[in-house]
């Protein structure tokens, strides 16, 4: 004859156990969600700072991170990744774009940039944001000066020809011993210029991207 012990229910063990199975999720989740957010928070701190910088606060009085957009355009860029735009109105008026091309073509591999171009075609700065360059390769565009020579330039400052580095006549410096990472970025911010002078319009007429 059983026992008292060997005749009780296993429901309750079961019970207790689905309850701290819930409770241990709900935890996980609870902290992925914290996570996600400070991640967010962060993101959206780093990004902020970034345009702040290309886009000085006196030049718009509208939200940049809200008024964004996107464009596809892989015959110019050289890639059918979508490019974003972050768009500075003052009053309503359009007064510059920052634009996130890619350099398909880097010594390392793809290089993202921002490139922010005011509304009479004029560089406003350039920053590399993402690369896959090596260590000697990436100080130039981090730790120097070089990408401050893209203020201020244009489609005609230089011409065309002279959009490249100097060992090919161009009017740029490129980096000791390489010639490749530097090529792509400036033909990636000459391609972004001539997107923008010919779709400037078409940019700050999109809808805002979802």
């Amino acid at each position: 004859m059983a026992n008292a012990a060997e005749q009780r229910s296993p429901w309750p063990a079961a019970v207790l156990v689905f309850v701290v199975a819930v409770v241990v999720i709900a935890a996980l989740m609870a902290i992925a969600h914290t996570t996600r957010q400070r991640i967010e928070r962060n993101e959206h701190a780093w990004l902020k700072e970034r345009l702040d910088t290309l886009v000085p606060p006196t030049l718009h009085d509208n939200d940049l991170l809200a008024d964004y957009t996107t464009i596809t355009a892989p015959a110019v860029f050289g890639t059918a990744t979508p490019i974003g735009v972050y768009r500075a109105r003052r009053a309503g008026v359009p007064t510059a774009a920052v634009l996130l091309p890619i350099a398909p073509d880097g010594y390392g591999g793809p290089i993202e940039l921002m490139v922010a171009v005011s509304a009479n075609g004029t560089l406003l700065g350039v920053q590399v944001i993402a690369h896959h360059e090596t260590p000697g390769l990436g100080d130039y565009f981090e730790r120097s000066d070089w990408l401050d020579r893209f203020r201020g330039r244009s489609l005609e400052t230089p011409p065309q020809s002279k959009w490249t580095v100097r060992q090919e006549g161009g009017e740029f410096d490129s980096f000791t011993g390489a010639t490749v990472t530097p090529k792509a970025i400036i033909k990636t911010v000459r391609v972004t210029l001539e997107y923008y002078r010919n779709h400037s319009e078409q940019l700050f007429t999109q809808p805002i991207a979802k």
